[in-house]
């Protein structure tokens, strides 16, 4: 977790804890539009949930998004596949949600928070109220199994739930997964905070103007274009918010192929004059810790 000690000022001493969100902020290579907007929690659906693999998780690896071994990317077992009528073919990729069981003797009463790293595909062999959960229109979340169990009784199977989109809090900074070749440059981008969506991204080299990428599926963006030799930056635009932010020099110009790059960004921040004691204060995504020492 990326940490850094700010100055003193108006008798606080500030520790950022997590400056991982995307589509606010402005800081060490980002910049931002005019005007924000940022990600609220949605109001509360119902649907259905269920679940695939067991407690370790590791049918979870992978998935449609191509994040890859989850807990090296972040998002460890709080995870869900959506069905298509969410996945939005793949712009709905880390995604977050609260999903919490109800009416049913197998609840918990728990809300589990998730992000969205697979899809659920459809299977039209069932019906869509007897197996198959998926079948579009449903709106049907298949969680890992730790994840399922924190809200359910996993014996149960199937279970009702209300859910909502949430902003994403992620530690850390933007990550950037290269994999192509000299001519084709294929983007996976993770950690993402806020709305945790990306709708377009362009990425401009140290001897070009910026170029559009192409979706090609879950979180990545191509690029058919000659980039070797030249420092990276990219242009990003959240699906949910519109807003968009640069990224510069995310790479440097001897980037190579199955490399990661990550930045990170620090918010400025209006302090809180009242503030008295120890606490956690959730800005634009970002938390910050706060300390009163006068």
């Amino acid at each position: 977790m990326a940490s850094s000690l700010h100055s003193w000022s108006s008798g606080f001493f500030f520790l950022i804890v997590s400056t991982s969100a995307m589509f606010i902020g402005m800081a060490a290579g980002y910049s931002r539009a005019p005007a924000p907007t940022a990600f609220r929690p949605s109001l509360w659906s119902q649907a259905h949930a269920t679940f695939y693999g067991d407690e370790t998780a590791r049918e979870t690896m992978g998935g449609a998004c191509g994040y890859g071994n989850l807990f090296q990317t972040g998002y460890g077992t709080d995870t869900a596949a959506l069905s298509t009528t969410l996945f939005n073919s793949g712009y709905a990729c880390g995604t977050c949600y609260q999903i919490k069981c109800t009416n049913a003797p197998a609840c918990y009463g728990v809300i589990a928070t998730v992000t969205a790293t697979n899809i659920c595909p459809p299977n039209w062999s069932k019906d869509s109220n007897k197996g198959g959960w998926c079948n579009p229109p449903r709106v049907h979340f298949d969680m890992s199994k730790p994840a399922f169990m924190k809200i359910a009784q996993w014996k149960a199977g199937i279970v009702p739930v209300m859910y909502r989109r949430v902003p994403c809090v992620r530690i850390g900074g933007l990550r950037f997964r290269f994999q192509g070749n000299g001519y084709w440059l294929l983007v996976y981008v993770t950690n993402v905070g806020g709305g945790g969506d990306i709708a377009s991204m362009w990425v401009k080299g140290s001897r070009t103007g910026w170029i559009s990428m192409s979706h090609n599926w879950g979180a990545s963006y191509q690029a058919f274009a000659s980039l070797g030799g030249q420092a990276l930056s990219f242009k990003i635009t959240s699906y949910t918010t519109k807003q968009t932010v640069i990224a510069s020099n995310v790479s440097p110009s001897n980037w190579a192929v199955g490399m990661t790059y990550e930045i990170f960004c620090e918010l400025p921040l209006v302090m809180p004059t009242s503030l008295r004691t120890l606490s956690f204060f959730l800005f634009s995504h970002h938390i910050y810790l706060f300390y009163q020492v006068f």
